[in-house]
């Protein structure tokens, strides 16, 4: 567990995660006896050990195991049987997973105990952001968070997501505390209402402009819909400003109360800036135009995440942007010690009193000469890992979860002091395949990221993107819906056909052998297909997922999306087709070279 600290003693914060990063091996091993030890009686834990705590009964009969594994526990406790069953410490939320974050929602248990943990974890940080960071302690956070609809089980166990329930934790009696360090009220960022807690949270941020000295959201992609939602509404943010009037559409009283105390006289002053900025042909550095003190804009920019780089840099004017830290519904597990490196060079310390961490090598090309398909994985403990290998985590934590696989891919690229870090590559899943082929979210999004180059030159960007595969004629073939955008406001996105064809030839081009041979060999792979849809789909897409119980703050776009009425979505909003017209490249001898 997490030892305690003062989080305003920056000195002794350093100093702790120097401790915890050098200690490793015995910090894990006490972890796993503390939790092995706690939870021996429970019925999943005394099935495999029967009174055992050791860590080598543990190695030996504890399997590794997926969400499908320990879904009969869960099911099992939400239905009212206690939480002994897993865990020795009462469950007091089931985390629902984002529902497109693997391809199905999940619920993981959480106990108070390890919920407060979590909300220690993001204090330890904040003095390691200020060492690196010139003063970003001397003004507040813009942060934007969301909550989502919460639910219940039958015995009365409330589900909700992981930003929800840290929201929801912040007790009224203690949001001074939030407020003091946050540019938005505690009292709207828990405003039911997504579009009108948004509305209010920007009109804050923009009446306390040079009171923000960072800003972000969970992820790159919640922090662009904000960008776009201020795109669209900043005419009527500037009338607010400027009357002193708030917008008689936001309703709810928590949102109301709360703008109270910053919409307290017209500023015709203020709207005049803001309209003068916003109405620029260009949007170029609107982040740092609009907020000049700010520092830096801190949203997780790995993974899948890292397409929206370009335009974050498009959008910040040269303000650093920092992924602070690594986790997931699961666990927390690590923080970025160097925060101000670019962001294609951020890696994750893993914080070895978070939780048990082990993990599962991942060998995702199985071409190399001599390899056995049938060579059981091989499981290491944190401190064995190798630089270069990639690992799927496995954890084990105090909540009840017990070697259990995240699902997420993660190479090892060095160590700070004893504890390694990662770098986040993905998801362990296979995005697109038609036949021998095996495309993995990475893969694709490497391609992608070679395709939209050729978009530079003629003013567009690739605001998002996702995948299908068609299978409704021989050979299918790989569908890729892209939405664009222009760097110039208001001028009109037509793609130029060439342009766009080249581009599907660069996806296909930049494939691996497999996909390749497919294609120009064996001939049962169709062309690869680019379909653009209208602006604003992608925000279709996303409230179709809400609707089914994601939220907005957890909320990535799938990289495929295989529900029908998902891609549906997308295909009523096409609005132009374009196909690769060349047969990428492929060599016999590139099967065994591993390209």
């Amino acid at each position: 567990m997490l030892p305690k600290f003062d989080p305003t003693d920056q000195k002794a914060c350093l100093s702790l995660l120097e401790d915890l990063t050098t200690n490793v091996k015995q910090i894990q091993d006490s972890i796993l006896e503390a939790i092995l030890s706690r939870n021996a009686r429970t019925e999943y834990v005394s099935g495999f050990l029967n009174g055992q705590v050791d860590k080598q009964s543990f190695k030996n009969n504890v399997p590794v195991v997926t969400y499908e594994d320990i879904r009969p526990f869960i099911d099992r406790i939400a239905n009212g049987e206690p939480s002994d069953l897993i865990c020795d410490r009462p469950i007091s939320v089931l985390l629902t997973s984002s529902g497109t974050s693997g391809g199905v929602p999940k619920l993981i248990p959480l106990t108070t105990e390890d919920l407060e943990q979590r909300m220690s974890f993001s204090s330890l940080y904040a003095p390691l952001l200020n060492k690196h960071i010139d003063g970003l302690s001397e003004g507040k956070s813009l942060i934007f968070y969301f909550v989502t609809r919460e639910s219940k089980t039958a015995n009365g166990l409330m589900v909700r997501t992981m930003v929800t329930s840290f929201l929801k934790s912040v007790k009224p009696t203690s949001s001074f505390l939030w407020d003091r360090l946050h540019i938005s009220p505690h009292v709207i960022t828990t405003c039911a209402d997504t579009t009108q807690s948004m509305y209010c949270q920007l009109l804050c941020g923009l009446l306390e402009r040079d009171n923000v000295a960072r800003l972000g959201a969970p992820f790159a992609s919640s922090f662009l819909k904000v960008i776009k939602f201020l795109e669209d509404h900043w005419p009527e943010f500037c009338s607010n400003i400027r009357t002193g009037h708030l917008s008689d559409w936001i309703t709810d009283p928590q949102c109301v109360s709360g703008i109270g105390k910053f919409l307290t006289a017209p500023d015709p002053e203020l709207a005049s800036l803001i309209e003068q900025e916003c109405s620029q042909t260009s949007w170029e550095a609107i982040v740092r135009r609009l907020w000049p003190k700010a520092k830096c804009i801190e949203t997780i920019i790995t993974g899948t995440m890292a397409q929206y780089i370009p335009l974050l840099e498009f959008y910040s004017g040269g303000l650093p942007l920092t992924s602070s830290f690594y986790g997931s519904s699961e666990c927390f597990m690590g923080v970025n010690f160097n925060p101000l490196c670019k962001p294609c060079d951020v890696s994750y310390t893993i914080i070895s009193c978070m939780g048990y961490f082990e993990f599962l090598e991942v060998e995702k090309d199985h071409q190399e000469a001599g390899h056995d398909p049938t060579a059981k994985p091989v499981v290491v403990d944190l401190v064995d890992v190798k630089i270069g290998h990639d690992y799927e985590p496995v954890v084990t934590t105090f909540s009840g979860l017990y070697r259990y696989r995240v699902g997420d891919v993660l190479r090892a690229t060095g160590f700070y002091n004893n504890a390694p870090h990662f770098r986040f590559v993905g998801r362990q899943k296979v995005v697109l395949s038609i036949d021998m082929d095996k495309t993995y979210e990475e893969d694709l999004l490497k391609a992608v990221t070679n395709a939209k180059r050729l978009l530079e030159p003629h003013d567009l960007m690739l605001m998002d993107f996702t995948s299908r595969v068609d299978s409704s004629s021989f050979p299918g073939h790989y569908v890729l819906y892209w939405e664009l955008g222009s760097k110039v406001k208001d001028s009109r996105l037509e793609p130029n056909s060439d342009v766009m064809e080249e581009c599907c030839f660069t996806v296909e081009e930049s494939l691996d052998a497999v996909y390749r041979k497919g294609r120009k060999n064996d001939k049962n792979i169709g062309p690869l297909e680019i379909k653009v849809v209208k602006p604003g789909a992608f925000d279709k897409l996303m409230n179709f997922f809400l609707s089914r119980g994601s939220s907005v703050s957890q909320y990535k776009t799938p990289r495929s999306v295989t529900i029908e009425e998902a891609w549906k979505i997308l295909e009523a909003n096409v609005e132009s087709e374009f196909l690769s017209r060349k047969i990428p490249s492929w060599e016999l001898h590139e099967l065994h070279s591993g390209r």
